[in-house]
């Protein structure tokens, strides 16, 4: 699985790297782009869950890095209004 690293700008300026197990990300994120918060969390979650059953479909289990991205995004998310933005800086 090409590991997948996917560069975030949050509403109050803080950047972040965000860990996805593979290149799914790129069929939800787009570098460059501006999301609302409450659309950012829908398409990180699903690419997050499509990568970890990705894993599991290859090794047999679900990849425990992206599951713990996936909550630590949630987290961060419950901070903003669902109408703020979170950019999307780049998908390496």
């Amino acid at each position: 699985m090409p590991e997948t690293i996917f560069r975030i700008r949050w509403p109050d300026g803080t950047e972040e790297d965000c860990y996805s197990p593979s290149t799914v990300i790129h069929d939800h994120l787009t570098a460059g782009q501006t999301y609302r918060v409450d659309d950012f969390a829908v398409r990180s979650r699903t690419a997050l869950d499509l990568g970890a059953r990705r894993v599991a479909a290859k090794y047999g289990f679900r990849c425990s890095s992206a599951d713990a991205q996936a909550a630590k995004i949630a987290t961060a998310i419950a901070r903003y209004h669902p109408e703020e933005s979170v950019t999307c800086l780049s998908i390496r």
